[in-house]
Formats: C-alpha cells, structure tokens, sequence
C-alpha cells in the first residue's frame, strides 16, 4: 500500500499501529461470512454432514480474506482516520500546485 495518495497528498495511515483496530472489523466481516455461508449450505442442501459445512465455511473464508483485509481498513480510515473528499486538494494539485498533509 502505498503511503500517500498521489494526486491529493492524503497519508493513509495516520499514526503508527492505526490499522490493529481494523483486524477487529475484519473479524466482524469474517464472523458474518460464516454464518451467512453456515445458513445457505443448512436451507440450500437440506442439513448435509458436518464436514460440508466446515468446507464450504472454510472455502469462503479463505476466498473472502483479501477482500475483508482491504474493507476493514478502508472502513477504519474512513470512520476514524479522518480522511474525507476534498475536491479541491485534488484540483490544486492536478494544476501543479503541491500539497501536504
């Protein structure tokens, strides 16, 4: 990940250690993933064997990681990184104006 935005100048991480509170989040998404994963093998296949569940559960967790890692941070910055649009960080220095955060 890159440490600033090139065209605005935004930091993305704030401080140092900013993005543990994301694994927290990541959690929530990756808890969520299960149960809904858990509910459609239970309506879909008619209560199969423990191991479908624990495949089909393991197969979405692992497929859906990536993305729940980059999500939870997003959401982090976002809620409580401070980062919001600016239209005109962005048109300053698209005119060759710099900036800094």
């Amino acid at each position: 990940m890159p440490e600033g935005c090139p065209v605005c100048g935004q930091r993305y991480e704030p401080e140092p250690g900013f993005y543990w509170g994301a694994m927290y989040i990541t959690f929530a998404f990756s808890t969520a993933i299960m149960l809904v994963v858990g509910f459609l093998v239970y309506f879909l296949l008619h209560d199969p064997d423990t191991w479908v569940y624990v495949s089909a559960v393991a197969f979405f967790a692992v497929i859906l990681t990536p993305l729940s890692l980059r999500y939870s941070r997003t959401l982090m910055l976002y809620l409580f990184g401070g980062v919001r649009y600016q239209p005109e960080r962005a048109n300053r220095s698209a005119s060759g104006a710099t900036t800094s955060s």
